[in-house]
């Protein structure tokens, strides 16, 4: 499903928990017909991830004699935080939020584009043509700001019992690697088991990389068919 958010109303009508509400029902429906999922999460939605697929974990299912549910989740370069926390939060432990203007073109509305998409979501590598790179930036759209400043609202986020992939993409403008590191410190701390792997990539890594990526899914569902 497409994100709610994203569905160019003026002003948004859409948010965070509005987010969640979808894909929740949708992997309820998956967890509810048997099925075993692995999550793939990107940027912002690991936001939804951690705050809509508490309960869905399989291990959590088959403790009430339920079949299916959410297996693993792998993060692209994604936002994984404690509850009560946005991703803005995170860009203020580092200290860069003042840079946010500098980075994202704010309409009153609160709606947002990235003022250097080429370079800031795509980097894309020298291999990659300008006419594969203006076509995947040509799917972006405006999205809700807001959802940037909203916290989580579980009460626990769900990387808390589901185990987690987590790929770091060194070359991340976006989401530098030391947000992503200090986010899975954080994770370990809190006694969730993250398995790490790190991509010469931007902050796209299902564009620049995508047979790496395509690898580690493929790993993964063998991984969990051996089982």
């Amino acid at each position: 499903p497409a994100l709610p958010s994203m569905n160019g109303a003026r002003p948004p009508t859409a948010d965070l928990e509005t987010d969640t509400a979808l894909f929740r029902e949708y992997t309820q429906s998956l967890a509810d017909a048997g099925r075993s999922v692995i999550v793939i999460v990107h940027s912002y939605s690991g936001q939804i991830a951690s705050n809509g697929f508490t309960g869905l974990g399989a291990n959590t299912r088959a403790q009430q004699g339920l079949s299916g549910g959410v297996i693993h989740i792998l993060s692209l370069c994604s936002f994984l935080v404690r509850e009560g926390l946005s991703m803005v939060d995170v860009v203020r432990h580092f200290g860069h939020e003042s840079f946010m203007p500098l980075a994202y073109d704010f309409d009153e509305d609160q709606t947002v584009l990235d003022r250097d998409p080429w370079g800031r979501l795509v980097n894309p590598d020298s291999n990659d043509s300008r006419e594969e790179v203006e076509k995947y930036l040509g799917t972006l759209k405006r999205w809700n700001g807001k959802c940037m400043y909203q916290p989580l609202s579980t009460e626990r986020a769900a990387w808390r019992d589901i185990p987690v992939t987590y790929v770091y993409t060194a070359r991340d403008t976006t989401v530098p690697i030391d947000y992503q590191k200090w986010m899975v410190e954080v994770m370990e701390q809190e006694g969730a088991k993250v398995e790490t792997i790190e991509l010469d990539s931007g902050h796209s890594p299902d564009f620049s990389k995508p047979k790496e990526v395509a690898d580690i899914v493929d790993t993964l569902v063998a991984r969990y068919n051996q089982e």
